[in-house]
């Protein structure tokens, strides 16, 4: 069973564990098991240690900033820190070192968490493979044949093989989602605007959103708790109440889902959402709906209308952050994003406005449906994590692949509203699956307090991969 925040930080407050000590022992396995799994691109190995000290007398003299105080955890490296490089797994960003730290960084530091270092994804965040990157393809922890999925794969494979305790990662069509679900971890997408993309390298300004990967719902409430906040510098953040979030999970664990009157409504959405899932998939996600109803929830089928213009705006808004660069510099991206990038140029001013009208009619239409529901509820992802090698035999497919793999993920990006994906089972081959939750704009209690009733009553979470060591 892997540690969770929860825990280590009861330990760091009771002196029955020290943040040096976990530091240490996150970088032996970083040591171990990196070049098996390829997750982190830079590792701040010294500067790690001395916050990791910093930490252990501020929290002997009784100064203990809260429950990521001393915790490792490691970064996107998509996210600027000031002084260590921040690469966007490209060539064009490979020397770049901002001179600031991005806000949610700067939020951590300032909780206490002690950063480990930089991990991989894919380039620029701009596909679902984790497969292209400067820095080579990463590596499943379950099985190290298959992708992570992506973009946050190095964030994803680090939680789950122990590589650190928690990771922050970006979602635009479902890059936080989508690998947690196939790493077998935890994997929260806020509401849009409710944390800061500010010093985030972009994908999309429309889409993009900032989230934690973690071993447990309770502790993606405690990551999201420091994350979330109005930042006024940052154009897209929205000046929303910040609720507490532990406070809400620790009400249901009092009181379970059973007991509460009204009952807990989910829908489910199958149209679209469950079409040509995998049989394995399938199962476990109808034995999770089965387990919410012994919880006496009400289940409820639900249509949703599913829009697709939103890739026209991503094109375009992707393409108008890079336009400089290829301009300048095509041949330091990948050959697969160069030709992302640049089928963005092709998007008309009309069609992009167009779709950015379309995209807040979507936000404001999704709320209807949390009159009738409180959550919704899908697979993450369709089908199981795919075999490295027959997409790198065949890389004409890795984009249709990566399509299917976003497709259940994608539209709550349009959608702007908080999901969670949680284990819920695994194939029999031993590859995890996804279970996504969802529910009304800044309703984030909600979406934990379901994830982590669901949570409590399987043992989905407790299950650690047992990744091979070098020799």
């Amino acid at each position: 069973m892997r540690p969770t925040i929860q825990q280590l930080s009861r330990q760091i407050r009771d002196r029955s564990i020290s943040p040096v000590e976990l530091t240490r022992d996150c970088l032996a396995r970083i040591d171990q098991l990196n070049p098996k799994l390829n997750a982190f691109i830079t590792v701040t190995a010294d500067s790690a240690l001395d916050e990791a000290r910093r930490a252990e007398q501020e929290i002997l003299r009784g100064e203990w900033r809260g429950p990521l105080h001393g915790i490792p955890i490691g970064l996107k490296d998509i996210l600027d820190t000031a002084g260590v490089r921040t690469t966007a797994a490209s060539a064009l960003f490979k020397d770049r070192i901002p001179s600031e730290d991005a806000e949610v960084v700067r939020r951590l530091r300032a909780a206490g968490a002690i950063i480990l270092g930089k991990q991989n994804l894919h380039e620029f965040a701009y596909g679902g493979s984790s497969m292209i990157s400067l820095f080579g393809e990463i590596r499943n922890p379950w099985d190290i044949t298959r992708v992570t999925g992506g973009s946050s794969g190095g964030s994803a494979a680090s939680v789950a093989a122990g590589l650190g305790y928690a990771a922050v990662g970006t979602d635009t069509a479902g890059s936080v989602r989508l690998p947690a679900a196939y790493c077998g971890v935890v994997g929260l997408k806020p509401t849009y605007g409710r944390v800061s993309a500010r010093g985030v390298v972009p994908l999309s300004w429309s889409y993009d959103h900032v989230g934690p990967i973690v071993n447990s719902v309770y502790d993606a409430a405690l990551m999201l708790q420091v994350l979330a906040g109005y930042d006024p510098a940052d154009p897209a953040s929205i000046d929303a109440p910040v609720p507490d979030f532990v406070a809400a999970i620790a009400q249901l664990i009092a009181r379970p889902i059973a007991r509460p009157s009204p009952k807990l409504r989910i829908g489910v959405p199958r149209a679209f959402f469950f079409d040509d899932l995998h049989p394995e998939v399938a199962g476990a996600i109808e034995k999770a709906i089965e387990i919410f109803r012994e919880l006496h929830a009400e289940i409820r089928e639900v249509k949703l209308e599913v829009s697709t213009t939103e890739r026209k705006l991503a094109s375009a808004e992707a393409y108008a952050y890079h336009e400089q660069f290829v301009a300048r510099s095509p041949e330091l991206y990948q050959p697969s994003t160069l030709a992302r990038i640049q089928s963005g140029a092709k998007i008309s001013a009309s069609d992009a406005l167009r779709a950015s009208r379309d995209l807040q009619a979507s936000r404001h239409a999704i709320r209807k449906m949390f009159d009738d529901v409180d959550v919704l509820l899908t697979p993450t992802v369709p089908l199981p994590p795919a075999v490295i090698a027959g997409l790198r035999e065949h890389p004409d497919t890795l984009r249709p692949r990566e399509m299917i793999m976003l497709r259940n993920t994608r539209p709550f990006n349009v959608w702007g509203i908080p999901a969670i994906s949680v284990p819920c089972g695994f194939t029999k081959d031993g590859l995890p699956i996804g279970l996504q939750l969802a529910a009304a704009p800044w309703r984030e209690d909600i979406v934990l307090q379901a994830a982590n009733a669901y949570e409590q009553a399987t043992e989905w979470h407790t299950r650690a991969p047992n990744v091979p060591i070098l020799a």
